[in-house]
């Protein structure tokens, strides 16, 4: 659990508990970085990843998102989820647990991943490798630390998990102008980051509790954290 007081811990420090969590060769952890819409999470996930490989001298590093499990567009067309899409029940929540015990049991071959392709709005399949020499994968997603099934699954198959905690004014603010330079107007940007994300975000935020770490997303790449 987290504590009530957050302590600050800079990002060098983060990098370098991260870097704690590599396990020996032939074996693989997963560190989970988990938050709301705008929250930062992406970015400070992003760059873990890419300290723990420079500290490291070599790619034992992996970023891994949660946003290439989206369900296709005609899918969520089908089931009438397309105008919630983001919502947790427009994920395949099963395949991307299931991909994440495939992650630690396979170490001899590659393991191939989906990701969001935003120019398409669609998931690409095999867009994202984990290659055998990788010993720590940095997953990245809104409802790691949810407890609906089969979310409520991926704790346990976490070394650690980190929750990225944002204001919302300040994550309705990136949304809106993530929203707006991918094609929506200002007032559907504002619309879609309140009325969409918005709802998102209260089901996230109430996750925090169960993270080993709360990190403050209004600092550049979570330059500090709440200490567990």
């Amino acid at each position: 659990m987290t504590s009530a007081s957050p302590s600050s811990l800079p990002f060098d420090a983060l990098a370098q508990r991260a870097l704690g969590l590599v396990p020996a060769p032939g074996s693989r952890a997963l560190l989970g970085v988990a938050g709301s819409p705008g929250s930062g999470k992406t970015t400070l996930a992003r760059a873990i990843a890419a300290a723990v490989n420079e500290r490291a001298g070599e790619a034992v590093a992996a970023y891994l998102p949660m946003d290439g499990f989206h369900l296709a567009n005609a899918t969520l067309d089908a089931l009438g989820r397309h105008e919630r899409k983001g919502a947790i029940d427009t994920f395949d929540g099963w395949g991307f647990v299931a991909l994440l015990r495939r992650i630690l049991d396979e170490r001899d071959n590659p393991v191939y991943a989906p990701a969001f392709e935003r120019t398409v709005d669609e998931p690409v399949a095999g867009s994202i490798q984990v290659a055998p020499e990788v010993r720590l994968v940095v997953v990245e997603g809104n409802y790691l630390l949810a407890p609906q099934s089969p979310w409520d699954r991926i704790p346990a198959l976490l070394a650690e998990s980190w929750f990225v905690a944002t204001p919302e004014e300040e994550r309705v603010r990136r949304l809106v102008d993530r929203h707006t330079r991918h094609g929506r107007t200002p007032e559907a940007a504002l619309a879609w980051a309140c009325d969409v994300d918005g709802v998102n975000g209260r089901l996230i935020e109430a996750t925090s509790g169960r993270a080993t770490l709360i990190i403050d997303g209004t600092l550049p790449t979570g330059l500090t954290a709440g200490r567990s």
